[in-house]
This record gives C-alpha cells, structure tokens and sequence, in this order.
C-alpha cells in the first residue's frame, strides 16, 4: 500500500502539464485511438495547460495582482487575512495526511461509480483530487480524526462528480466541449448558487429581461466590442484605480511601477491568449474524447453517455466567462472592503476568478448580467467562508511546515472560499460524526438520485438507436 501511495504521490508532483499527457495517452491507446495518435493529443494537452499557466499565473496572478496590491495601499484597505493563493492551498492539501492517498482513493472512488451507474464522469483529472484532499485536510483538524477527514474527501468528491454529470449537457452546448464534463472541486462548488441566483431573476419582473450577450456586444460595436480591446479598457480601468501613470516610474528602493498603458495591454493579452490556449486543450482531447465515445457505445450499451471529466481550464476561454472575470477582479476589491465582517484580502488568487465562473456561464446561458450578478454573488459568500476558515488553513499549513512568509493568518479564494467545503467542514466540526454522517447520507442521496436519471437517459437514448436502426431497415 505505501508503495502505491508513494507512486501516485510521485506522478502527482510532476503537475498538471505532465500528468495529463500521460493519463490521457494511456486513456487514448485503451480506447482504441492508437499509440502515435494518442500521444500526440496527450502533448498537445500539456502544452495547452502550460500556455494556460503561463497566461494566467503570470499576467493575472502576477502583473494584475500587482495593480490589485497597488488600489490596496493607495485605499488604505486593512485587512488581516492574507489570501496566498491556491498553489498554497493546493501544497497544504497534499502536504496532508489525506493528500497523500487521494489519487488512488479518488481513482477507487471513480471507479465504483462508474461501475454502479451512479455517474458518467471519468475524472481523469488526478491533479485536482488536491481540492477534495483539502477538504478532508480541514475536516481531520475539526474532528482530530484523520479517518473523518478521509471520509470527508470522498463525500466531497461524490457531490462534485455528479455536479460534472448534471452540468456536461450545458458545457457541450454554451463552451462547445462535446464528451466533456467539468467535476472541478471549485467550479463544481459554486454550480449550486449560480442555478439558484439564475432561479430567483428569472422570477423578478424586468430584471428577468435584461440579457448582456457578450457575442452580440461584439458585433453591435464592431472593433470596439472585440476580447482585445474589452480586456485593455478593462485594465485601463485597474491601472487608473491602482494609480499608475502613463510612464513606468521607479521607486526610492529601486523598485519600478508599471504604466497604465501597460495593464491595459497585458488585460487585452490575456482576453486574446486564454481562448487561444483553451482551444489547444480542445484539439487535443478531441481524439482521446471520440474515441472513448466509440468505446463505450460498442460495448456498454445499456448505459448513458461516458463523460472526461477534465480541468475547469478548458472553459476559461468562453468571452462570457473572461469577460465577467476582468470586470469582477476591481469588484472584488470592492467588495473586500465593504462587506462587514470580511478580513480578506484578495491577492494571489485573483487568477481564478475565471475558474470560479466557468460553469456559471453556461447555467446562466451566456448572459453577462446574469453572471456578473452571480460572480458578485458567490465572491461575497466566498471572502465570508475564506474569513471563517482561516484559523482552520492557518493551522493546516502549520501541520505541513508551509512557509506562510510572516502572515499570522492566510487563506484563499481557492479552495478556502469553496461553499461546499465549508459545508463538510463546518458540519463534521460543529455536530462531529453526526454532521458528517448527514453529509455523507446527502451524497448517497445524490447518487441514488443521479443512477436514476443516468438509467432513465440510457433508456432514452436505446429507443431512438433502435428506431434509428428499425427506419433504416
């Protein structure tokens, strides 16, 4: 068993750029799409991911956070928790007793699933289990049980995969991404608040009338309208906020300030790059995709479509959800500010903004006013829930030795402001074994739920094969 452990701990510590090459090659040649074939969508993957990193990391989680640290200091916010980001919270999470099992758990867990009919997703994505291991992580500090916190992981990864299940029609239709389901532990999470905030405008009178579509916004005002010059009148915006000026000025420490003009290029960089490297993603896993679609009506076809579950990177380069994520990055600092009780302040994590969104553009059918109200919606509940759980990720990176650079408290928007792991968390912490017990009779609930509409599709989906065939006789 500790060999086996040490293994997927081993593969997990080379990233996501590496990781899924490799998955998705082995996927690829068990499907049937050929060894030559399969590895080169496995690469063209990690290059995607690796561009994406790259755009995201660097220009939003770098250069953006730097303008976003700027409005900080000039507007004299006094905040207490310091976010560090998920690179952090990812560390914290696998430092732990329970990240150093969760990809064979997860994997076992998958499995069982699958073979139970109780979901359609085969979540190829061993990177994020991280995100159901900081789940547990918490869930082991409440309860001093590393047993609950096991537990906890997979109740988490129960929920978030049937979350990938309900939502694969929606993300083949709004993101153009066939076979594709997306069970990330953070954009999975906040997929419940979007169906609830897109319920109650549809039952509010002229509110439910108002649709920004953002594809039309681009035709209606032509050059204006275009990704590029959104993102840099957007960036425009957050370099006159953090006061920049037109020239690039240096500091009594040597340090240098950038210009104004220069955020707005690099925001119109990345509403141009991030699509560009999502759709390298796509070209990738498209044969690994058709080909397990192949396989599995060829030999299961008593059951329901098979989904890859896959990275909510694949869906940051929708216009909608980019566009959303540029406008809410001021927002949020906003919102740090005046939401009563917050003691966060977003920093490194201002770079998954657009990961937070992904599913809640399609739930809200590409409407732009409908997202910005959810996006304002979930960051207000998730910098309460990063704020609460604080002292918990705190004490976590204390257990893993990680270096929190002299902060007395930290958290992150990713995964310390994930609704549902404060739902776990807080239920296994206040009401112990009995709280966790009610989440976990909530997720064999779900699964019941969902092998029931999984069995009722399949069932569908076999009548209109055997008319198909029938007419075609």
């Amino acid at each position: 068993m500790d060999a086996i452990v040490a293994f997927f701990s081993g593969v997990s510590s080379l990233g996501v750029s590496v990781v899924m090459p490799i998955v998705l090659t082995i996927l690829g040649v068990l499907f049937g799409a050929g060894f030559g074939k399969s590895l080169k969508a496995g690469l063209t993957v990690g290059v995607g991911f690796i561009g994406l990193n790259l755009v995201i990391n660097q220009l939003m989680g770098t250069d953006l956070a730097a303008g976003v640290t700027a409005m900080v200091e000039r507007f004299g916010l006094e905040l207490s928790v310091l976010d560090v980001g998920w690179p952090a919270a990812s560390a914290i999470a696998m430092g732990s007793i329970v990240g150093t099992i969760i990809i064979p758990l997860g994997l076992l867990v998958n499995i069982v699933m699958l073979l139970t009919n109780t979901t359609q997703t085969a979540d190829v994505d061993i990177w994020n289990y991280w995100h159901f291991a900081f789940t547990g992580a918490l869930v082991a500090i409440v309860t001093d049980n590393v047993a609950f916190g096991i537990a906890a992981a997979i109740i988490n990864e129960v929920i978030v995969l049937i979350v990938g299940d309900v939502t694969a029609p929606l993300v083949e239709k709004s993101l153009g991404l066939p076979g594709v389901s997306i069970p990330h532990g953070l954009a999975g999470a906040y997929a419940p608040i979007a169906y609830a905030v897109n319920w109650i405008i549809d039952r509010v009178p002229y509110l439910n009338k108002i649709d920004i579509n953002v594809r039309t916004m681009q035709k209606k005002f032509g050059v204006f309208g275009e990704p590029i010059l959104l993102g840099s009148i957007i960036g425009l915006l957050i370099g006159l906020l953090a006061g920049y000026g037109l020239l690039p000025a240096t500091a009594a420490d040597g340090s240098t300030t950038p210009s104004v003009l220069s955020i707005a290029v690099l925001m119109g960089a990345v509403m141009v790059l991030i699509p560009k490297m999502a759709a390298l993603l796509m070209e990738g896993l498209m044969p690994v995709s058709d080909a397990a679609s192949a396989f599995i009506q060829k030999r299961f076809q008593n059951r329901g479509k098979i989904y890859i579950g896959l990275d909510a990177a694949v869906g940051t380069g929708h216009p909608v959800t980019l566009t959303m994520a540029l406008i809410l990055v001021p927002v949020s600092i906003f919102l740090a500010f005046v939401l009563p009780g917050n003691k966060m302040v977003p920093l490194a994590d201002l770079a998954v903004i657009p990961y937070m969104l992904v599913l809640v553009t399609p739930i809200v059918h590409e409407n732009g006013f409908r997202g910005l109200l959810t996006g304002i919606v979930v960051l207000a509940i998730g910098f309460y829930i990063a704020t609460d759980l604080s002292p918990l990720i705190t004490s976590a990176a204390a257990n893993v030795g990680f270096d929190m650079g002299g902060a007395a408290a930290i958290s992150s928007i990713c995964d310390g402001a994930n609704p549902l792991t404060w739902i776990i968390t807080r239920s296994a912490g206040v009401l112990g074994p009995l709280g966790l017990g009610i989440c976990a009779v909530a997720a064999v609930a779900l699964a019941i739920w969902n092998r029931q509409r999984i069995l009722k599709e399949a069932a569908q989906m076999h009548d209109v094969d055997a008319a198909a065939a029938k007419d075609a006789r």
